[in-house]
């Protein structure tokens, strides 16, 4: 008999602790917490700021919905290439990272409502004779990996001669433009306008087919309640004028 109250009362501990162990400090409620993956190599969208801080608009966005939800955020920066394998993996619960939702990603991750579209853009020196798509023939361009610009640039090398170099940062790419190693760079374009405004470059639209605009990535087939939860936010962002508020804030430029 006292072998089985002893038992019974290391049980009701061990209960405890576990409880306790899932609380948080206030309220004693169990605290929810999200793991955001970016890449934080794209400004306006994700970057580190002279703190070492990731800042941007996914970044206010992704905090935006995460504090209307109830949940706490966390951030995990990697390479854009290796976003999805996180989600697939499950390192993260969801990806803001200026990622357009075409229909080959669509096969691998679950998209919300897109909430941007940019378009893509070309940035050169300033005196390179590349300035037009008719131009393009016999460079090198320059493109991040695993982006839809990757998929861009592979496509057009298809109907001109054309040499695609893939590298994991943008400003990489941006410092290969300026040694002369690539004759231009393929990016989207407020990300482009942005760093030719910074780095005194030239550029010119991409004016081929039309791209799908940026969406938050999930793993594929799961959350099903977490996207519908997050569109029913962001369709809040864009009726009250958060989201508007947001692209004043981050991606108009002066």
């Amino acid at each position: 008999m006292k072998k089985n109250i002893f038992s019974i009362l290391i049980a009701v501990i061990i209960v405890g602790l576990l409880a306790a162990c899932g609380q948080s400090k206030s309220g004693g409620e169990e605290k929810k917490t999200l793991v955001m993956g970016t890449s934080a190599d794209f400004p306006p969208f994700e970057t580190r700021d002279n703190n070492g801080e990731i800042k941007g608009f996914d970044i206010d966005l992704a905090k935006y919905i995460t504090k209307e939800l109830g949940y706490e955020l966390e951030i995990k920066d990697m390479n854009f290439d290796g976003l999805i394998g996180a989600l697939q993996s499950g390192t993260v619960d969801f990806v803001a990272s200026g990622m357009s939702a075409t229909d080959k990603r669509k096969e691998s991750v679950d998209f919300s409502t897109e909430y941007h579209h940019s378009g893509e853009m070309f940035v050169t020196l300033k005196d390179s004779k590349v300035k037009s798509m008719e131009d393009l023939d016999g460079t090198k361009l320059g493109t991040q990996l695993g982006t839809i610009q990757e998929e861009g640039a592979k496509k057009l090398a298809k109907t001109i001669e054309l040499k695609v170099k893939t590298l994991n940062k943008v400003p990489e790419l941006v410092q290969e433009l300026k040694a002369g190693r690539i004759d231009a760079v393929y990016l989207d374009k407020t990300v482009a306008q942005g760093y030719i405004k910074e780095a005194d470059l030239a550029g010119f639209d991409d004016e081929s087919e039309g791209t799908p605009g940026m969406a938050i990535a999930f793993p594929k087939g799961k959350n099903s309640k977490l996207i519908e939860d997050f569109n029913k936010v962001i369709k809040e962002m864009q009726e009250n004028g958060e989201l508007e508020k947001l692209q004043k804030k981050w991606l108009e430029q002066e």
